[in-house]
């Protein structure tokens, strides 16, 4: 039972960074741009939000935890959004290819990430090894009383701040694109962008915001990785493959924000499943690594073949939309 306990924790700790890439790509999606620069902005804003509190625990003789989590979050969203923007400026006002211009953004941030990563250090004056422990404990910390409840406490309740704030953020997001006024103007957009226009719908301020704040909800599943799954440490290249996985949760979740949220635990469990599993070698593992993705093909092909509307992608996704030749 233990050993079942352990892995349903893991595979929650595992996904929840993958659901915010994966909320902040449904929230873009749903405008009609494909932003495949998502891995790149979690870079973004992992190395954002370490770098803000890391500069702040250096400055201050006895940094206060809380005020570090406030500085790390508004540094990670500001700097993932900032990204978005590029991104938005790019395909939206200059007409760029959306599908280049997110695999380049994701380079971009990639490297971003990697090289403030190893060099910070020598910019703060040779101090070290990034380690921001302070505020990374404040991310970290449980919720008292009920995690120490056998079981249930174990599998419920003893996370850190941002596990819970995506689960909320699921819902809120699900809430805002299927229940209010603005939720169906952005899927207007997204489905048919002229006769969104033609309705009366700005088509470019939808397709900015849902962008903007898409790649931010997507950078705070960086300052996640870092934060509560690193424990407030970075290693270059250490995402992995978290901010694609989360590009092919957007297909399995059928761009819904709370299938997303169990998806995110599936993808979680499957991700490490190769490590309870005795006896397979590298060969053996890497396939095991690879079952998020065939798990995903198989959905996609199985909701094509039901051609279902609700469970399809955005009717305009990933076309440029301009106005003059509506």
């Amino acid at each position: 039972m233990s050993v079942i306990i352990i892995f349903i924790q893991k595979a929650i700790v595992q996904g929840m960074g993958i659901l915010f890439g994966a909320l902040g790509e449904i929230l873009t999606e749903k405008s009609g741009n494909l932003n495949l620069g998502i891995p790149g902005i979690m870079y973004m804003g992992g190395i954002a939000g370490l770098m803000g509190a890391f500069f702040y625990e250096l400055g201050t003789e006895n940094p206060n935890p809380a005020v570090g989590m406030l500085i790390s979050f508004l540094c990670a969203l500001a700097c993932a959004m900032i990204g978005g923007l590029i991104y938005s400026v790019l395909t939206i006002t200059l007409r760029a290819n959306q599908n280049v211009t997110g695999l380049a953004l994701t380079t971009f941030g990639m490297g971003f990430g990697n090289f403030f990563g190893g060099s910070i250090s020598k910019l703060a004056g040779g101090v070290g090894q990034i380690s921001v422990s302070t505020t990374a404990s404040a991310y970290q910390a449980k919720i008292p009383v009920l995690s120490k409840i056998p079981v249930i406490g174990g599998i419920l309740f003893s996370y850190g701040f941002l596990t819970y704030f995506a689960i909320i953020l699921s819902v809120v997001l699900s809430w805002f694109l299927f229940r209010t006024r603005s939720g169906l103007n952005l899927r207007a957009v997204g489905e048919n962008p002229g006769t969104a226009d033609a309705a009366g719908i700005s088509v470019t301020k939808y397709k900015y915001l849902s962008t903007c704040i898409g790649a931010g909800i997507a950078g705070l599943g960086g300052l996640y990785f870092v934060m509560e799954y690193s424990g407030g440490t970075w290693t270059n290249n250490g995402f992995g493959d978290r901010g694609w996985l989360a590009v092919a949760l957007v297909i399995f979740a059928m761009w819904k924000p709370l299938n997303a949220i169990w998806g995110s635990i599936l993808f979680g469990a499957l991700y490490i499943l190769y490590l309870y599993i005795p006896g397979l070698g590298r060969a053996a593992q890497e396939i095991f690594k690879a079952l998020p993705y065939l798990v995903t093909i198989l959905v996609l092909v199985m909701t094509s073949f039901r051609k279902k509307k609700e469970n399809q992608p955005p009717e305009g996704l990933g076309i440029p939309y301009f106005r003059e030749e509506r």
